[in-house]
């Protein structure tokens, strides 16, 4: 099995993923709090990493029309 890490790849980028993941957890209805949310449902925690990876998709294919 692969190992997992929950390192950034832009380490420089961490306090605005942060931001993004509390944003968008407003957005789906899920409070979080800063640092560790381990009691939030799995439901909870796939409805905010669906809805940042949507929102992350659709930037990319607006970057793209851009570019044509």
């Amino acid at each position: 099995m692969a190992s997992r890490s929950n390192r950034n790849l832009v380490p420089e980028a961490k306090a605005g993923l942060e931001q993004f993941k509390m944003e968008t957890a407003n957005e789906v209805g899920v409070t979080l709090k800063p640092g560790y949310n381990g009691d939030i449902t799995a439901k909870q925690a796939g409805s905010i990493g669906g809805q940042m990876v949507k929102k992350m998709i659709q930037s990319y294919e607006n970057s793209l029309k851009g570019k044509s």
